[in-house]
């Protein structure tokens, strides 16, 4: 298959379709920090191109639920990011899955057709991520029929921060911890997703 995966610098979700024998492009405004296909670009000068299927990684940062105290003083901003995910859904491109977190998509877009975390596929901690699919299949964690994937791995408070507050002890994901600037660290996508992705929908 051709296969483009939008927004994506990291090569992550790229490297596990190529390892299966596909051609497969990345594309981002950033360059890719691992050698391979990548386009650096608009994802839209490329999106015509004849593709059998795209993933899609659009930016999170004025979507997200976890910036929503600051959503008042940037609606422009969540306008044309809003925008820029239903150009990516309406593309002519037979396969479509768009990942994001948890925010205005569900209610300004749609309601995500699955909603995973990467301790569903091995990875050790908690993210909920959103999945929206056009002609692909929910992805499985269920092999051979168990009741729980061989790989999970179930994330305990070690991977979370504590910290107490006037109503006592709140827990928060290693990820807001993280602060200003720390966009990519926050935005790095599980490497048991990209795997199941590729190993689900690449074959």
């Amino acid at each position: 298959m051709r296969i483009l995966v939008a927004c994506e610098y990291s090569g992550a979700v790229r490297d596990e379709f190529k390892k299966l024998g596909h051609y497969v492009l990345s594309c981002d405004l950033l360059p890719t920090e691992k050698p391979g296909l990548h386009y650096q670009g608009d994802v839209m000068d490329i999106i015509n191109d004849k593709w059998d299927m795209m993933i899609a990684f659009p930016p999170c940062t004025h979507l997200a639920v976890s910036g929503a105290a600051h959503f008042k003083n940037k609606i422009e901003q969540q306008k044309e990011a809003i925008s820029f995910v239903k150009k990516l859904w309406d593309c002519n491109i037979p396969k479509i899955a768009i990942e994001n977190p948890v925010g205005v998509l569900s209610t300004k877009f749609k309601k995500p057709d699955q909603i995973i975390q990467p301790y569903f596929f091995g990875d050790n901690y908690s993210k909920k991520t959103c999945l929206w699919l056009k002609n692909l299949p929910f992805l499985n964690w269920f092999p051979e029929g168990g009741l729980f994937p061989s790989s999970e791995v179930i994330p305990e408070y070690l991977f979370y921060n504590s910290k107490k507050t006037k109503s006592g002890l709140s827990k928060y994901s290693k990820f807001g911890k993280l602060g200003k600037g720390k966009g990519k660290e926050r935005s790095l996508f599980p490497p048991g997703i990209s795997k199941a992705m590729a190993e689900q929908w690449g074959n």
